[in-house]
């Protein structure tokens, strides 16, 4: 089934959030397979909110709670390619998996660790995604091409849309 998202051009960067999220949420609950609902709500904040690059990353366990055996694998995306696993701990991704937290990065570049998959990336923010047992299950990747493009405002409604993916697993 097509389905069309609408969000206002002209809105501020918290109205698109609240036009999109409700709309995401309808669409997520018409739909069981979580590949398709991540895949729809990358494609959703890519070209409703304008972004350079969104995606997800999976936490493969490898049926180990040694986080060294463990690693993030690329998982539906928007953008150009992108780098394909993360070891914990590592780059933003990794160390928002660590510390069980959103991250925000002004500048890429000034990011110790930081993994450079796109050198056109220049800002980015990372978001945790939790399991039933409060694990990190998945992490939101989101980069601009703009350095210092990520504020409060994405931070309060992009962990706001991962409490709807949370519902999901």
């Amino acid at each position: 089934m097509a389905e069309t998202l609408i969000v206002s051009s002209t809105a501020t960067k918290a109205e698109k959030y609240q036009e999109l999220i409700p709309q995401l949420k309808a669409l997520t609950s018409v739909e069981s397979d979580l590949t398709a609902n991540l895949a729809n709500i990358a494609a959703a904040l890519k070209y409703g909110m304008g972004f350079f690059w969104v995606g997800f990353y999976r936490v493969e366990t490898n049926n180990s709670t040694d986080f060294e055996k463990q690693i993030l694998i690329l998982a539906p995306f928007q953008g150009p390619l992108a780098c394909t696993r993360i070891k914990y701990g590592k780059g933003v991704c990794g160390k928002s998996w660590q510390d069980k937290a959103t991250i925000l990065v002004e500048d890429v570049e000034k990011f110790e660790g930081h993994i450079a998959c796109s050198s056109d990336s220049k800002s980015e923010i990372v978001v945790p995604v939790f399991d039933k047992n409060g694990n990190v299950a998945l992490i939101l990747d989101v980069d601009s091409d703009k350095v210092n493009d990520f504020d409060e405002t994405d931070k309060k409604y992009l962990e706001e849309l991962m409490k709807v993916v949370e519902g999901l697993l």
